[in-house]
């Protein structure tokens, strides 16, 4: 699993870096809103965990303007800002859980792993609007305009996961992991059939989105 860290303390973050390493994270660190979406666009993440006081681009700016774009991935504001009222409006914002400074590291590691447990159906509960494309979830349902095509288990699964990294590069390692896990019987080929059938599921109901094909490192829905 792999993380992004934007904190400008650095021997804080430098210390929470090697006690996630020593979980089994891999953990990308950068110390301010701006630099973390440059990672962002560079990088897929499963989680990305937050300070709200950073420089040149704070936490709350950060977290709006990936909401806005539409990257769902999940979000901790690890923070020494405690107020209720501030607690409220950083969920509010789009944040899944906050954490206020000092904390215990198996605190964070608890509520770490808790939103990693999540099944997909709850990471996309309503229907969400993606350039021409309508996706409802509890129906396994795509439109666009008048026409729409219903998904199998597997294809609804990985166009969520596109859903929620629109615009993103995700590595083939990536899909891999979210969707079949460490299942070891799944062959390669797997994939780009998955791919294949979400294509044309898109094509059918003659929608702009494209699911392109990034040579050499995974694919991308551009919207």
């Amino acid at each position: 699993m792999k993380i992004l860290m934007i904190e400008d303390d650095a021997d804080f973050a430098r210390s929470l870096c090697s006690r996630l390493t020593e979980h089994g994270f891999i953990t990308d660190l950068c110390s301010n809103g701006s630099d973390g979406l440059f990672y962002l666009k560079q990088e897929t993440y499963h989680l990305i965990l937050l300070d709200r006081m950073l420089p040149v681009l704070d936490g709350m700016q950060f977290l709006q303007i990936i909401r806005q774009q539409g990257i769902m991935t999940p979000v901790i504001f690890i923070t020494g800002i405690g107020e209720l009222s501030e607690k409220i409006s950083g969920l509010n914002c789009g944040a899944d859980d906050y954490l206020v400074k000092p904390f215990v590291f198996e605190e964070l590691l608890a509520r770490i792993n808790c939103i990693l447990r999540r099944p997909p159906e709850l990471k996309t509960a309503r229907p969400v609007s993606r350039g021409d494309l309508i996706y409802h979830p509890a129906e396994q349902k795509l439109c666009c305009g008048a026409k729409s095509c219903i998904l199998t288990a597997k294809e609804n699964a990985l166009f969520e996961l596109f859903l929620n990294h629109p615009n993103q590069i995700l590595p083939r390692d990536f899909i891999f992991s979210e969707i079949w896990g460490n299942a070891s019987d799944v062959e390669d080929r797997n994939l780009d059939n998955f791919i294949y059938f979400l294509r044309n599921r898109i094509r059918s109901i003659e929608s702009t989105v494209i699911l392109k094909t990034v040579r050499g490192i995974g694919y991308q829905l551009v919207i």
